[in-house]
C-alpha cells in the first residue's frame, strides 16, 4: 500500500481520527510505532516512516506505543482494496488459520502457491503472513491484558500462543516489559490467583462514522426467536463453538469509536475466533469514508450515501446458519422467513447449557448441520423442495464442501449454486452477508429491481449495468438501496 508522507505527516499533526486504521507511524529515534491519533508529542517528520499495518512496524523492530495502544486500532487494513485474495487471506489470519497451520495450507485456502501469496504479503502490507499473524497474537495479548483480569496463562492460550513461556519471551522483547508488567487493571490478589471471570469484556473499535441503528433496523425483523435479541441499545445471541455453549452481547458506546463486547464463554482458547467473528457481524473492519466516498459519486446513490452515513453490511455469526435463513427466505416476506426459522430451532436447536447458568430469554443454539442433514423438515411446513435445499446444504457442510474459504467471489457463488435450490439470488445473499464478499450482489432481487425505478422495476440485465460502476462495493450499495426502500430483501 503506497502511503503519501506528506499526506501521512499532515495526519498526525492534526491528530485526524479519519486516518486511524489507514496507517502507523513508525519514528526512527524511539523505536516506537503509534497510531496516527496517538496524544504523544508529534515527531519530527524526518524521524517518521509511515506503514500500512501494524505487522509491517514490527517486522522493521519497531514496538508498540503504550499510550495510543496499537492493539485498538480499526483494523481497516483487514479489508485490501488492493488484491482480493489478500484480503481473503488476512480474513483467514484473523481466524487463527496460522496459529497451528502453514502459510502452503493458507495460500492453498485461497487458490494459490504459498510463495505467490508471501510476495505479494510483501508487496501490499510490508510484511510476510507469518509476521502478520505474530502481530496479530501480540496485540490481542496486549488488549487482553489491559482489559481483562484473565490470568496469564489464559491470555497466553487465548491469543493463540502455544507456551506460556513463549509467550512470555514474545511480549518482553516487544514491550520491554514482562506481561505482568504491563497489566494495567489493578485487583486486590495476585490475578493468578483470582476465579476465572464468567464473562470478559472487550472493545470492539471501529473507522467512524459507524450507523448503528441502520443496522438495527436490518437485523431487528431477522431475529430468529430463542436464538437472538437486538434493540437500539444491544445485540445478543447464543453461540455454540465445538459442542460448547455460550452467550455475546455487543452494544454501541456513545461518542466512543468502539463497541463493547461481552463474551460468556468456557474455554479462552475460544475468545479470538469470537471476537473476529463478531467483528465480522459487525462489519467493524470497512473502511466506511473510502466505501461512502466511493458510492456517492452515482448520483443515484448519493442522497441515499449521505442520508445512511456510515453504515454497513451486517455480517452473520454462523455462515450455515445465515445460509439455512436465506433458503427459508426464498420468494416470501421477511416475517415469514424468519417465522420458520424460528420454527426450526424451536424443534432442533439444543437448549442453551451453560457452565454458569444466567437469566436470559435466550435458550437455545441454531441446530447444527449433522441434524438437518437427516431431519425431515417439511413436518415444519417447508416445501419439498425447500425441505431438501437445506438438508443438501447441511450435507454438504458437513461434508467440507460449501461454506469454507473461495478464491473469488465468482467461485462462490458456482458453488452455491450448484446445490439443489439455491439459485443466484440465494448464493450471493449468502456470499454478501456469511462469506463476507464486498462485491457480491443479488441482482435479480425485486426490491433492489424496484427501488431505483418504482414504478417499472428494472430487469436484472439494466441494474447490472448500473451497478457496474458501484464495484468493488455493491453489497454496500445494495444496503443503500434496501434501507432506503424499507428493507426488502
Amino acid at each position: 500500500m503506497k502511503l503519501d508522507h506528506e499526506t501521512c505527516y499532515r495526519a498526525v499533526q492534526a491528530r485526524d481520527r479519519r486516518f486511524d486504521g489507514r496507517f502507523f507511524t513508525a519514528v526512527l529515534t524511539t523505536k516506537i510505532y503509534c497510531r496516527p491519533i496517538c496524544p504523544a508529542p508529534t515527531p519530527k517528520r524526518e524521524n517518521c516512516i509511515f506503514l500500512s499495518c501494524a505487522a509491517a512496524a514490527h517486522e522493521k523492530g519497531f514496538r508498540p506505543c503504550l499510550r495510543c495502544r496499537p492493539e485498538i486500532s480499526p483494523g481497516l487494513f483487514a479489508q485490501f482494496e488492493g488484491v482480493a485474495v489478500v484480503s481473503r487471506a488476512l480474513s483467514l489470519i484473523a481466524e487463527g488459520a496460522l496459529d497451528d497451520g502453514k502459510v502452503a495450507d493458507l495460500a492453498e485456502q485461497v487458490g494459490m502457491g504459498d510463495r505467490h501469496l508471501r510476495r505479494l504479503f510483501t508487496e501490499h502490507l510490508g510484511a510476510p503472513p507469518l509476521a502478520v499473524a505474530q502481530t496479530r497474537r501480540i496485540l490481542f495479548a496486549k488488549q487482553l491484558i489491559d482489559e481483562t483480569s484473565l490470568s496469564m496463562t489464559d491470555v497466553a492460550m487465548a491469543a493463540g500462543f502455544m507456551s506460556i513461556r513463549r509467550f512470555n519471551e514474545v511480549m518482553q522483547k516487544t514491550y520491554q516489559r514482562s506481561p505482568r508488567e504491563l497489566r494495567r487493571i489493578h485487583v486486590a490478589e495476585d490475578p493468578e490467583n483470582n476465579p476465572k471471570p464468567a464473562e470478559i469484556t472487550l472493545k470492539l473499535p471501529f473507522s467512524p462514522p459507524y450507523h448503528w441503528s441502520a443496522l438495527v433496523r436490518f437485523l431487528a425483523p431477522r431475529v430468529i426467536s430463542g436464538v437472538e435479541a437486538v434493540s437500539f441499545d444491544f445485540y445478543c445471541r447464543t453461540i455454540c463453538l465445538d459442542g460448547l455453549h455460550g452467550i455475546v452481547e455487543v452494544r454501541p458506546v456513545e461518542g466512543q469509536n468502539h463497541l463493547l463486547s461481552k463474551i460468556r464463554f468456557p474455554k479462552v482458547v475460544a475468545i479470538a475466533p469470537i471476537v473476529e467473528r463478531l467483528r465480522r457481524v459487525f462489519d467493524l473492519n470497512a473502511n466506511a469514508t473510502e466505501i461512502a466516498a466511493h458510492l456517492e459519486r452515482d448520483p443515484l446513490l448519493r442522497d441515499r450515501v449521505l442520508a445512511l452515513q456510515g453504515l454497513r453490511v451486517p455480517g452473520a455469526w454462523d455462515s450455515f446458519e445465515l445460509a439455512v435463513r436465506a433458503i427459508l427466505g426464498q420468494q416470501i416476506s421477511v416475517a415469514a422467513a424468519t417465522k420458520l426459522a424460528g420454527r426450526l430451532v424451536e424443534v432442533y436447536g439444543e437448549p442453551l447449557n451453560l457452565e454458569t447458568p444466567t437469566e436470559t430469554p435466550l435458550q437455545r443454539v441454531f441446530p447444527r448441520p449433522e441434524v438437518l442433514a437427516i431431519a425431515d423438515l417439511t413436518q415444519l411446513g417447508l416445501t419439498r423442495a425447500r425441505a431438501k435445499a437445506i438438508s443438501s446444504l447441511a450435507t454438504a457442510v458437513v461434508e467440507g464442501q460449501v461454506l469454507s474459504s473461495f478464491s473469488s467471489l465468482e467461485s462462490a457463488v458456482q458453488t452455491l449454486c450448484e446445490l439443489p435450490g439455491i439459485g443466484e439470488w440465494t448464493a450471493h445473499y449468502i456470499a454478501m452477508r456469511a462469506l463476507r464478499e464486498p462485491d457480491a450482489f443479488p441482482a435479480t432481487d425485486l426490491g433492489l429491481r424496484r427501488s431505483l425505478s418504482p414504478n417499472n422495476p428494472l430487469t436484472k440485465t439494466q441494474l447490472l449495468e448500473m451497478a457496474q460502476s458501484w464495484r468493488p462495493w455493491r453489497a454496500y450499495a445494495a444496503m443503500y438501496l434496501w434501507l432506503s426502500e424499507g428493507l426488502e430483501e
